[in-house]
């Protein structure tokens, strides 16, 4: 799974309250931008709902103005008006990094989960943390939710990394513990309902569930459920599925309990400290958070979270400024990364020294703090240079190949077509009454159209003859296109092969129509008929997308099969709502290069 470029939507008086200053549209661009960001759209609630829905239901719904900009996808503390209006303002040089500290409880003891062994096969991991007295408004509680949301569906690959729970400390008593439990003995009641539920209950309730259906499957088929407690048994979340009722936070909430469970440590402790770093600015004590203590009790390990790291690396003047192509001193190279919530010094005049905090878990490596700089001087104030080294580029022979023959097939009087590498199983099998084999299946399609990579080309080029059907006849149309097919020798599980395809839809359509198409591209192909291992030949072959009699493969020099030609069976025909007799052709190309 590959996540898309997230974005954030920020009304517009949001944004200049958290920013302190009111940006027209021209201004906020040209920021993003030189922040090496993009501002997306602008729009509003209202027209949101109804470019999705329509203008039903609608007519409820704000048309107070929300700028939407795109994030880097690794950009995880910019995923909020918090951390990207602070990240702006330190850009700006009108506010200072803060400083983010762990503080000790009042009472001096700290919140504990407890890991119960049985989680180990679930979901191992657990992480906590505790903001103390929070002050949340509708709009910084809206923010609090849908920043969890964006990170479940980025970092935490929609919750099977990781999935975050939030709970009202006062409703609840620690130590908690995490453990795994039968599905039919596990019951509480969940977020926003009115009644008690078994986890299993739970599952068929939430199938119908637009939201948290696709969650469902990441606990399909196990034995037991990863639920957390606290010490008078109330559940607090069942996760990666459903918080407590009991537990739910409000406005009126003052300590939010934060807890991540998580198949992948790391990940957990990035999601941890994101939302811990973005939202201890309404902590009375800003900046500010409790940690809390996780006792392993298979081994007695015990850790304490979160970490809130700070990372210090040492770079090279000279080798940032071979990356981005500047000359730059060390100091003002320190003063951009300061801009881009870095803290940086000279060492001497050849290196500096970086800290990193903890909002910038996506500098991994000298390359990312050599971009920042790059971002924070300006990517557009780079001078245009040629590049000191000539190369000659030269197409693959493959691709000469397509277009060569692409050229031709248009001289014969074919026209070309270009369809969707996806398509559907039942045009690709049903409708070509062919088995389905060797298909790339999409796991959690969108559309019917799109379930699987194309195995042929006739199914797309029998879908365009039929949009195209009320043109004037002949219809001769072609594709000279790649399909997909499984190949578990294949280091991807699959690999692409280069055909030609090609269709005649006509009153006279038959077999000679496309075997004299056939004739003349191996004519251009420099290669003879016969049957020695020089030259091609056809012999007769049963295709159920043929008719009987009147189909052929193709066998290519070596003896090998490399496609078929013939006139399309009638169920064929009419299943693509066809009416008139249909010859086609497709065959690989790559034995030629």
């Amino acid at each position: 799974y590959l996540p898309t470029m997230p974005t954030v939507g920020i009304q517009k008086p949001e944004l200049d309250k958290h920013l302190e200053r009111v940006y027209n549209q021209t201004e906020f661009e040209e920021l993003c931008f030189d922040y090496g960001l993009e501002l997306d759209d602008i729009t509003s609630e209202k027209q949101s709902a109804e470019k999705e829905k329509g203008s039903a239901g609608a007519e409820k719904l704000s048309d107070v103005e929300v700028y939407k900009v795109d994030i880097p996808a690794n950009r995880y503390d910019l995923l909020c008006v918090e951390g990207l209006s602070r990240a702006i303002k330190i850009f700006q040089g009108r506010m200072a990094q803060p400083d983010y500290q762990i503080v000790q409880p009042a009472n001096g003891k700290l919140e504990k989960i407890i890991v119960k062994p049985q989680t180990k096969g679930v979901r191992p991991f657990v992480v906590g943390a505790v903001l103390r007295d929070v002050t949340l408004n509708e709009r910084s509680y809206a923010s609090f939710i849908d920043l969890q949301d964006k990170l479940h569906q980025n970092i935490c690959r929609k919750r099977s990394l990781v999935a975050i729970g939030t709970h009202d400390l006062d409703t609840v008593k620690g130590p908690f513990i995490y453990n795994a439990e039968k599905p039919s003995e596990l019951s509480f009641m969940p977020l926003n309902e009115t009644k008690e539920f078994t986890a299993e209950q739970l599952m068929v309730h939430y199938s119908g569930e637009s939201h948290l259906k696709p969650y469902l499957p990441i606990l399909a088929g196990q034995s037991h459920y990863p639920v957390i407690r606290d010490a008078n048994g109330i559940v607090c979340s069942m996760p990666p599925i459903i918080n407590g009722d009991h537990s739910k936070i409000t406005l009126k909430t003052k300590n939010i309990f934060i807890e991540a469970t998580a198949t992948d440590l790391q990940k957990a402790i990035v999601v941890l400290d994101t939302i811990v770093t973005m939202y201890s600015q309404y902590c009375e004590k800003p900046f500010t958070v409790e940690p809390v203590e996780v006792q392993y009790e298979e081994d007695g390990r015990v850790e304490t979270y979160p970490k809130l790291s700070y990372r210090e690396r040492t770079v090279k003047v000279s080798e940032v400024n071979t990356k981005m192509g500047f000359d730059l001193k060390g100091e003002e190279m320190a003063n951009l990364l300061v801009k881009m919530s870095l803290r940086a010094r000279l060492l001497d005049e050849h290196a500096l020294h970086v800290v990193i905090p903890p909002t910038r878990h996506d500098i991994l490596h000298e390359c990312d703090i050599a971009e920042d700089v790059g971002v924070a001087y300006g990517f557009n104030k780079l001078e245009l240079r040629l590049p000191q080294a000539h190369t000659v580029a030269a197409p693959l022979p493959l691709n000469s190949l397509s277009d060569h023959l692409r050229v031709n097939l248009a001289c014969a009087g074919f026209t070309e077509a270009l369809n969707f590498a996806l398509c559907s199983k039942e045009d690709s099998s049903t409708r070509l009454r062919r088995p389905l084999e060797n298909a790339v299946h999409i796991a959690n399609p969108k559309t019917l159209e799109f379930q699987m990579a194309r195995t042929s080309l006739l199914p797309g080029l029998l879908r365009t003859v039929q949009a195209n059907s009320h043109m004037p006849l002949p219809l001769k149309l072609f594709e000279l296109q790649d399909v997909i097919l499984a190949d578990p020798n294949h280091e991807v599980g699959a690999r692409n092969e280069r055909r030609v395809g090609a269709i005649v839809y006509a009153k006279q359509a038959g077999f000679e129509s496309v075997h004299g198409l056939l004739d003349r591209l191996m004519t251009l192909l420099d290669v003879k008929m016969s049957k020695d291992d020089k030259g091609y030949y056809i012999e007769a072959e049963d295709d159920a997308a043929f008719l009987p009699g009147r189909c052929a493969s193709i066998i290519a020099p070596g003896g090998k099969k490399i496609g078929h030609l013939g006139c399309l069976h009638p169920q064929v025909i009419t299943s693509f709502s066809l009416s008139l007799p249909t010859a086609a052709i497709e065959f690989s190309i790559e034995p030629f290069v």
